[in-house]
């Protein structure tokens, strides 16, 4: 990873956009990184990245060096050189929703700030809109133009700035690849690769043992990890948007084991994925934008084979995994592209946009409206409810990755 700066001054004479990712890290971030730097060179303007995500503007105290030298990362050619190369993201990465903050900076702390009350988890707990302070951050850095990379979550307080007046360009990033209109999102086509990888070494160990092999992938709302996994694989599915029949789910799996000559079966869940009469487990405090961690539905679905049918099982994880490392090619070509539009877009002086993918072509869309929530798989299209697989037939017409923008 970079080195933060060690020292900072504002020159207000030059045109300067602010750049941040938020959320989960995937492969591609530090190519979106990296382009916009180049290009920013190219033209003369100063491209200042913020380290960890929008908490870099809820945080970043202008009259503090140290608290600048933190937050934030004068870009260029040079400290980007190689960062393509790997993934992760060299600006690092949080959940920081601004506008529900739980807890103050040190510096903020005494301030009249906006404050609200929830009660979600049974208790009242106090929390700030730091808008403003994310406001004045933005102006006291002379930042004409914001870039922020991420999925659903951090995207929503995107669609707020926008709304209020800054210009924001985004770019969609999640290995769920659930943002609403766009296609694609950066991160998903190497979930996909690695997944695969790791399913078909598994079949070795899977198939000496004769067991059944569960694995999950993450896929809190939508299943489009699993289900495009299951497609590549050719193994059977769970995600959220159906609910199995759990006795017909384990009986076609033992039916595929048996008929299987290694004697074995093997199905990938999303994580939020549930059966009928099941309702997944979670746990933890919830993070800055209300999701708590979920317990593990590979593990459940485990001890409900064993208890049911007596089979033994092998389960795997599979989730972080997925975004770890260096891109894919898909990942490399869709982060390059979609930082060249942003910036592109930013030349034009346009805002409230997102790049994406629209029909198998690059588009710029409209930052996705928060109160939709995440995109769906459309389960008649793309789901056999009988099989509990992926539909391979009736793909004519289909842009390449198989599901419209919604």
């Amino acid at each position: 990873m970079i080195a933060t700066c060690q020292c900072w001054e504002v020159d207000l004479a030059r045109k300067r956009i602010g750049i941040l990712t938020g959320g989960g890290d995937v492969p591609g971030l530090n190519a979106v990184i990296k382009s916009v730097t180049y290009r920013g060179s190219e033209n003369g303007i100063e491209v200042i990245g913020l380290r960890r995500g929008w908490e870099a503007l809820t945080h970043l105290n202008l009259e503090d060096p140290a608290s600048k030298s933190h937050y934030l990362m004068p870009l260029n050619r040079e400290n980007t050189r190689t960062i393509d190369r790997s993934g992760g993201t060299v600006l690092h990465s949080s959940r920081t929703n601004p506008s529900k903050m739980q807890k103050l900076p040190d510096h903020l702390v005494g301030k009249d700030l906006p404050v609200s009350l929830s009660t979600r988890g049974g208790g009242a707990t106090k929390t700030w809109d730091l808008t403003g302070q994310v406001l004045a951050n933005l102006s006291g850095l002379g930042i004409e133009h914001l870039i922020a990379i991420g999925g659903d979550d951090t995207l929503s307080y995107a669609a707020k700035l926008n709304e209020l007046g800054v210009k924001i360009i985004a770019i969609p990033k999640t290995m769920d690849n659930d943002v609403r209109n766009t296609e694609y999102c950066i991160g998903f086509s190497t979930a996909i690769t690695r997944a695969s990888a790791a399913i078909q070494r598994q079949r070795t160990t899977v198939g000496s043992h004769e067991r059944i092999g569960i694995f999950r992938v993450f896929g809190r709302d939508a299943g489009f990890t699993a289900l495009y996994t299951a497609y590549a694989t050719s193994i059977r599915c769970v995600i959220p948007e159906y609910r199995v029949n759990l006795d017909r789910l384990i009986q076609l799996l033992l039916e595929e084991k048996r008929a299987n000559p290694s004697n074995y079966a093997l199905i990938v869940l999303s994580e939020g994925a549930e059966w009928e009469g099941y309702k997944l487990q979670e746990y933890g405090v919830p993070d800055a934008y209300g999701h708590r961690k979920k317990a593990s539905v590979a593990e459940s679905l485990a001890e409900e084979i064993k208890q049911r049918a007596g089979e033994e099982t092998i389960t795997s994880d599979l989730t972080y995994d997925l975004r770890s490392g260096e891109p894919d090619f898909i990942d490399k070509l869709v982060a390059l592209t979609f930082g060249n539009m942003a910036y592109d877009a930013i030349l034009e002086g346009k805002t409230g946009l997102m790049s994406a993918l629209v029909e198998g072509r690059y588009d710029l869309v409209p930052i996705p409206d928060p109160n939709l929530g995440p995109r769906k798989l459309d389960v008649a299209s793309t789901y056999n409810t009988e099989r509990y697989r992926p539909i391979y037939g009736n793909k004519l017409g289909l842009p390449v990755f198989l599901n419209r923008a919604s």
